[in-house]
């Protein structure tokens, strides 16, 4: 079993979309998939078409009061599973900072459902914060989603000093483009520069395109509603590079 999470610092870079996606597309490779969505906006529960509401919210869920596995919600699609978010996970770092080992809890939660999936997809909000943490302790890769602009590639090299400051070593981080315009010769020229500087960038890119955006209006996985394009062609090309990476 694999827990990757989709982290930037940064918002608004493709996390969701390509934790829906990634879910989508293993679990339609007969892997047994979750998706925790931990982010109080919701936005992977819409794209699934679940309400997203958590009985007794976060602070019964990190006391411990109630499992995980009692939460589930089966999606539409074969093999995979959510876990809706709850608006009260806005207020998971302030829950978090009340447990004996805060960092541990989300790790804890999580371990008896280790031998229920393969992998199981993070969807996390952006910031770096206690919840960051117990995310980076809980998972084994941090699959992290970066435009090719002058501000993603500042966040990149913040998310990399704080994972070797703090020592996580039992962290892979995995970067690659996402939401990139071939057409804007700054995307380029930065996708270019940066993929020299820093080798562990996959080349797999996932494009800006409208077909992606529709997902909000479809409100399911891309390759449920356009299995033919380029940007369907492009998250499948991403998910087997990542398996190369992880299995």
């Amino acid at each position: 079993m694999k827990i990757i999470a989709t982290y930037n610092i940064k918002g608004g870079v493709g996390k969701t979309s390509t934790a829906v996606n990634l879910a989508y597309l293993a679990a339609q490779n007969h892997y047994k998939t979750l998706v925790w969505d931990l982010d109080p906006q919701g936005a992977s529960s819409y794209y699934f078409r679940i309400k997203p509401k958590v009985k007794g919210g976060s602070k019964q869920l990190i006391a411990g009061e109630r499992e995980l596995d009692g939460l589930i919600k089966a999606t539409d699609f074969e093999n995979l599973d959510l876990l809706p978010a709850d608006f009260s996970f806005r207020n998971l770092d302030l829950v978090l900072d009340t447990r004996k080992k805060p960092t541990q809890r989300l790790k804890k939660l999580l371990a008896p459902l280790t031998q229920e999936y393969d992998f199981i997809f993070l969807d996390c909000p952006p910031n770096i914060s206690l919840l960051s943490e117990a995310i980076f302790e809980t998972s084994e890769i941090l699959l992290s989603p970066i435009i090719p602009t002058t501000l993603s590639l500042r966040t990149l090299e913040q998310l990399k000093k704080y994972l070797k400051d703090n020592k996580l070593k039992h962290l892979q981080l995995i970067p690659f483009f996402s939401m990139a315009d071939r057409r804007k010769k700054m995307h380029c020229e930065i996708m270019a520069t940066l993929s020299e500087q820093h080798q562990d960038i996959l080349s797999s890119t996932i494009p800006y395109a409208s077909d992606i955006e529709r997902m909000g209006w479809e409100r399911m996985p891309l390759a449920a509603y356009a299995r033919k394009s380029r940007s369907t062609d492009a998250y499948q090309a991403l998910w087997q590079e990542i398996l190369q990476l992880i299995t």
